[in-house]
């Protein structure tokens, strides 16, 4: 028997013996190189799935996971939510004269009262949300059709916008200010809660408009341009086709919520990655004096109809809510623990009873390189 040597320069294909026909040099190989990430020689490790290790991993998972998730669906089925539909379908509906007789070109404003009761109190704060259906925020054009530049108060972009904004870029010769589809379709519904007392008189709640827009948003993102006041800064600028006002009167009232900062403005340009969705309108703020924010009993939502819907089929509502340490009412993530954590208990039930009635081996037994 012969006896051979390795040689790494052989095994790369580098023969000391061996010349090419023409003399010039050594024939090139087409190997890899011999190292150890080419020639697959590093050291790795390799998990070995035996009952041992696998069965506790599951157990594991599911008393975890099934605890977890039990909190979190009690801790949402504890917020509590009302909501009611004020689109205006229904001929009975209060508001169907406005939903079928208003358009963006109505020059008159059209308002409508819903009654409704609260059969439970709600206690803490209390967040007002208006619900859009059938509205799809996320459409690529609809996205895109905004100038950051030009809302976070740059003057070169207030006066020449980007042309995403098309077609809301320009009237004429003047520049629209806020540019872009998102701000032309801006929700500009007024709702006012009253309280019916026992003696039938109405008490207003109050409705906190600070504060429902996002930090960074309100602090960051959206900045006024410069000058002596807002008319003088927006001069030369037109409004949106939709808006029946220029921006710097959303709120004339309070100069820090007025224009590009005002805040019902800025959680509308927070686009929505589904055609239904709910954005924040209003705080009602916990009363010190009293135990319930919202006592049970009867209310009347006075409702200012400017937002037409039934041109695309669709819905619109209003939703009372409170929050907990998870935010809002939902239970998804709660029944999503739940499921994952029993398909994992469930299985390790599974795999144990076939462990114990087929596995035959030593538990002694060594396994085989």
């Amino acid at each position: 028997m012969m006896a051979s040597s390795y040689n790494a320069k052989d095994e790369d294909g580098h023969h000391s013996g061996s010349v090419s026909h023409g003399g010039a040099g050594t024939a090139k190989s087409k190997k890899p190189d011999n190292t150890a990430f080419k020639q697959q020689r590093l050291p790795a490790w390799q998990p070995i799935l035996t009952a041992g290790t696998v069965l506790p991993a599951f157990f594991v998972i599911g008393l975890i996971f099934i605890p977890i998730g039990i909190g979190l669906y009690v801790t949402s089925n504890n917020i509590k939510e009302f909501e009611i539909d004020y689109t205006g379908v229904n001929v009975d509906s209060p508001c169907y004269t406005c939903a079928n007789n208003f358009s963006w070109n109505s020059t008159t404003s059209c308002s409508c009262t819903v009654n409704f009761t609260l059969e439970q109190p709600f206690e803490n704060n209390v967040y007002m949300y208006y619900g859009l259906s059938n509205f799809y925020q996320n459409h690529r054009r609809y996205v895109k059709s905004r100038d950051d530049r030009q809302l976070n108060g740059d003057a070169t972009a207030l006066k020449d916008p980007s042309n995403d904004c098309e077609p809301y870029r320009k009237i004429g010769v003047e520049t629209i200010a806020p540019c872009g589809a998102i701000a032309n379709s801006l929700f500009n519904d007024s709702l006012e809660l009253y309280y019916v007392e026992p003696s039938g008189a109405l008490n207003a709640v109050p409705l906190a408009k600070k504060g429902i827009a996002w930090w960074t948003d309100r602090n960051v993102k959206f900045r006024n341009p410069a000058g002596v006041d807002l008319p003088t800064a927006f001069k030369g600028t037109a409004k949106p086709v939709n808006w029946r006002k220029p921006v710097y009167e959303l709120d004339p009232s309070d100069p820090d919520n007025n224009g590009f900062i005002n805040e019902d403005f800025i959680v509308w340009m927070r686009t929505a990655a589904l055609p239904t969705f709910r954005k924040l309108y209003r705080i009602i703020h916990k009363n010190q004096s009293s135990t319930s924010t919202l006592p049970s009993g009867r209310y009347v939502l006075n409702i200012t109809y400017n937002y037409p819907v039934l041109s695309f089929d669709g819905r619109k509502r209003m939703i009372l809510s409170t929050i907990s340490w998870m935010g809002g009412k939902n239970p998804f993530l709660g029944i999503a623990y739940i499921t994952v954590g029993s398909i994992c208990f469930f299985l390790g039930v599974v795999l144990l009873i076939i462990h114990h009635k087929y596995d035959t081996r030593s538990n002694s037994a060594d396994i085989p390189n």
